[in-house]
């Protein structure tokens, strides 16, 4: 498989997973309502996706740098207003 390719790959699969988030980020900015999330599960898929963010960043990959960073942002401003509105 060609270096283009796996890029490509990676990069689609980056988009895919950075906008499946985008809607329920949106819904908590507009209505601060958190009720439904979980904190445990909150908690720990924010350090995962650091733990991929710095996992890209020591392959240099730029797809997975990128869209982790992304959702790193979303998912940290999140876990945010569930510990300060519950």
């Amino acid at each position: 498989m060609t270096s283009a390719l796996i890029d490509t790959i990676g990069s689609v699969a980056a988009v895919l997973t950075t906008a499946s988030f985008v809607p329920q980020a949106w819904h908590s900015f507009r209505t601060r309502d958190v009720s439904g999330i979980s904190l445990g599960m909150y908690s720990v898929f924010t350090v995962g996706v650091a733990l991929w963010l710095v996992y890209g960043a020591l392959l240099q990959s730029w797809p997975l740098i990128i869209a982790n960073s992304i959702t790193l942002g979303l998912a940290a401003t999140i876990l945010g207003m569930k510990l300060r509105f519950g």
